[in-house]
């Protein structure tokens, strides 16, 4: 990979191929980053639900210049948990929803080895990742005995980490988290890499921390239970990563796209996991967001805004992430950065995905109205991730508004 400062702003990035409520008790509830991948692969047989299930971990590490973690990817995931420093801890909570806590709760304690844990249990949905919220959990977390040497565990999708890590960060000026992320976005994306945040009103992550985990545990088996749209949202994100990593794994997805069922744990599992070396290579060099790490926001700068515009209630977030790729794709063919031909094959993964909610009713003035709001504009100026070609990113200051509007309306064209 380059990271490269052209004198007219712009930075190019290519990725080299890496192959490489109270507090209740749970049984209530119940009734180097260079990419180290270790691959543990242990072949286990277990009968569960009454089904003999081979499990094959594989484990990541990231080391950053302020943390150093394991990111434990495949099926059996959260029996790594056995092996984590549980003992140290005075107590364990585990965030998380009830209907998800419901479904696999028994199991995961099961495979994880934890004998007593106090659950703290939110609503579903971003309505959760408020500073209102964080007060009450906080509240929840005093109120079950949590001390400084307390074990928070992130137990959901996005919104769960998000929340989960930021009330880590702050409460009592700091305890370890550990992610346990159950939808695609989350185990590909959101839950590596340390960063945590709450909405404040219409504005997205905008009070966050930098606040890594203490252990990454991604098992596939949990998506089992994720409905269609959930899981198609999640998608979006891999073809995200595979545009950054590069030809070898976007022709992967595109041979292995339509054998992608959120029921088959086994032939996700090689797709996620090279998702997940993405983010864990990039996160381990550019831990903070100083410049690498800008690219992973392909697509987001589009996306936020559709997310704001409206009021977070149509979209999932992956599903703005794809409209926000089909956007990137047509800004970076209209600045002549990005050929024809490798915009509409990007174009045509991002369609196989599935339907994408419309937008043709959204008045291109608000989006550009919206868009400099982004947090990680500087100034007010915006910072493009636009792609040059499949496994070339370029990061574009100031392209002209009439530019970026005529790329919007090329997509509210798309049918």
């Amino acid at each position: 990979m380059f990271l490269m400062i052209h004198p007219a702003g712009a930075i190019r990035v290519r990725f080299s191929q890496v192959r490489v409520s109270a507090v209740r008790s749970c049984s209530n509830w119940l009734g180097r980053s260079k990419l180290l991948a270790t691959r543990k692969g242990q072949r286990r047989r277990k009968k569960d639900e009454g089904q003999t299930t081979n499990l094959l971990m594989h484990r990541l590490r990231v080391t950053a210049d302020k943390s150093a973690y394991d990111v434990v990817v495949g099926r059996g995931a959260w029996r790594a948990l056995r092996r984590f420093p549980v003992a140290r801890y005075s107590r364990v909570f585990v965030l998380t929803e009830r209907a998800l806590w419901n479904r696999w709760g028994k199991q995961f304690l099961r495979e994880s080895g934890l004998k007593r844990v106090h659950c703290v249990l939110v609503p579903p949905g971003e309505t959760s990742k408020t500073l209102k919220m964080v007060e009450r959990v906080a509240s929840e977390l005093l109120e079950g005995g949590a001390d400084r040497r307390a074990l928070l565990i992130a137990f959901g999708g996005g919104v769960i980490g998000d929340l989960g890590g930021f009330v880590a960060s702050t409460y009592m000026r700091g305890i370890d988290c550990v992610q346990a992320p159950t939808t695609v976005v989350a185990q590909v994306d959101s839950a590596v890499g340390g960063k945590t945040a709450v909405n404040v009103g219409a504005m997205k992550n905008l009070v966050g921390t930098f606040h890594p985990p203490r252990l990454v545990l991604a098992d596939p088996v949990v998506l089992t239970s994720l409905g269609d749209r959930a899981f198609r949202s999640g998608l979006y994100e891999v073809v995200k990563h595979a545009i950054l990593d590069g030809p070898a794994f976007f022709l992967e997805l595109e041979a292995r796209f339509d054998s992608l069922r959120s029921s088959d744990p086994e032939s996700l599992e090689p797709v996620l996991l090279q998702a997940v070396k993405v983010k864990v290579d990039v996160v381990g060099r550019d831990e903070r967001e100083a410049g690498l790490r800008r690219v992973l926001n392909l697509g987001h700068t589009f996306g936020h805004a559709l997310e704001e515009a409206t009021a977070y209630r149509r979209f999932l977030h992956g599903e703005a992430v794809g409209w926000g790729l089909l956007g990137v794709a047509r800004l970076g063919q209209r600045l002549g950065l990005l050929g024809r031909d490798e915009s509409e094959r990007v174009a045509a993964l991002v369609r196989r995905v599935g339907p994408l909610p419309p937008i043709q009713d959204l008045a291109p003035a608000k989006i550009l109205e919206l868009l400099p709001r982004d947090k990680k504009a500087i100034g007010g100026r915006i910072h493009w991730v636009v792609p040059e070609r499949i496994g070339k990113i370029r990061i574009v200051p100031d392209v002209p508004a009439a530019v970026v509007r005529a790329a919007f309306r090329d997509i509210q064209g798309q049918v």
